[in-house]
């Protein structure tokens, strides 16, 4: 049975093709816990690191621990998908993603952290694979790239709740506790991962686990090698990897180069937000532009705007250019990621059908970046003693970023010839 067969059996998108969005709205949920629990710590690194005595190199390292294990695990959650379905893959996620909120609370030493955030990393590959994979299935032509837009508006607004509520709500609401704040998004999270498992069962969704691909006919290692085969497929991996080396390091230390730029940790917060903001509005907007005829010169404009931006932040004095630092961040990376991942499924050789794999190897290879993102600005923080050679190490980033976009435009073109 193939993917086809099965999605033209799935009530989502036949008779009950409106209930689709209802389960859109389920995985945005999910997405939004990811968020969540993804920006619980950026507010409280330095009360973190007050605590536990701990330098930046450190808590870079800490903050990097769910990317490494991420790395990992995405390929073989990305396989577990493919066989299993999303329902109860989804359900997993949400509960592992909690337990290692609580985790983080009940850390007693950098170790006992470092493991704690590493956990978040096996849930995470489950609902960063799950969420394209079922929207592809779901949805096609432009309403794909909407719904593609709208989930991924999901953590955006969850790092939003935990970037704008840690320090002024529920820092003061919870005795100044970190930990108690950890425990508390960990409920939040339970909760909603509660929520996905009545809409993904609800009647008109009774077949939702047939949403995978079921190959006996053909190894799971064997789709991995056809894909790592094709020089486009390379391409966007590497570039994969450059784009959440700058998304990651940005989202876990922003916060912290605020507040040592002169603010309180609660207008940090605030002013963290912003990036989160128009990432939303880009969300909803530039996806639905990316059309094939246009990918390749929006992520020109979306990667010039990145290095920009990180330029711009240097100047954290400065009102107007660090606003338009932050929302120019926002924009690039509300979208960057979302026209990778919809050019790498839409590409000839990959498609619907091994759009599991293929996200399995996505997140693999751009959680390399997740990885030494943070832990390099980290690292050039502690060297340097500021920020400023970290914000140009981004920079320089995404100038190779633009280098690896030129040779995909060649081997576009190459590829259009030989067809």
């Amino acid at each position: 049975m193939n993917l086809t067969s099965n999605i033209n059996k799935f009530p989502v998108t036949d008779s009950a093709n409106s209930y689709k969005w209802f389960l859109l709205f389920g995985v945005w949920a999910l997405y939004f816990a990811f968020g969540l629990t993804l920006a619980a710590m950026a507010p409280l690194v330095g009360t973190i690191r007050q605590d536990l005595n701990i330098n930046d190199s450190t808590i870079g390292l800490i903050l990097g621990a769910w990317p490494l294990i991420f790395i990992a695990s995405a390929v073989p959650c990305g396989a577990f998908l493919d066989r299993a379905g999303p329902k109860w893959a989804l359900l997993a996620a949400g509960l592992i993603m909690a337990a290692s909120c609580a985790a983080r609370g009940l850390s007693t030493d950098q170790v006992s952290l470092f493991l704690a955030v590493a956990g978040f990393g096996i849930g995470g590959p489950l609902i960063s694979i799950g969420a394209p994979k079922l929207v592809a299935a779901c949805f096609k032509g432009k309403q794909r790239g909407l719904a593609m837009g709208i989930y991924i508006t999901g953590p955006a607004l969850g790092s939003i709740l935990a970037l704008s509520t840690t320090n002024s709500i529920a820092m003061p609401l919870l005795d100044n506790n970190w930990r108690h704040v950890m425990f508390l998004y960990s409920v939040v999270v339970i909760c909603i991962s509660l929520a996905w498992i009545i809409i993904a069962s609800h009647p008109r969704t009774q077949r939702i686990d047939e949403l995978h691909v079921n190959e006996r006919d053909q190894p799971r290692g064997k789709v991995f090698v056809t894909l790592l085969r094709q020089p486009m497929v390379i391409t966007l991996l590497v570039m994969a990897i450059g784009a959440f080396f700058f998304n990651h390091s940005l989202n876990n230390w922003l916060p912290e180069i605020l507040r040592r730029g002169g603010m309180s940790a609660s207008q940090a917060g605030y002013w963290a937000t912003i990036p989160a903001l128009v990432g939303i509005l880009g969300s909803l907007l530039i996806p639905r532009l990316a059309i094939p005829s246009r990918r390749n010169t929006l992520l020109l404009c979306l990667l010039i705007i990145a290095g920009s931006s990180s330029l711009l932040l240097q100047h954290s004095d400065n009102s107007i250019t660090l606003s338009l630092g932050l929302a120019m961040q926002g924009l690039a990376r509300g979208s960057l990621m979302t026209i990778l991942m919809l050019s790498l499924v839409e590409m000839r050789g990959v498609g619907t059908k091994h759009a599991g794999a293929a996200g399995g190897l996505f997140f693999s290879f751009a959680e390399i970046g997740g990885f030494l993102g943070p832990v390099c600005f980290g690292v050039l923080s502690d060297i340097t003693g500021s920020f400023a050679s970290s914000l140009y190490m981004l920079t320089l980033v995404c100038c190779l970023l633009l280098l690896l976009l030129k040779r995909l435009n060649r081997l576009h073109r190459q590829a259009l010839a030989q067809s």
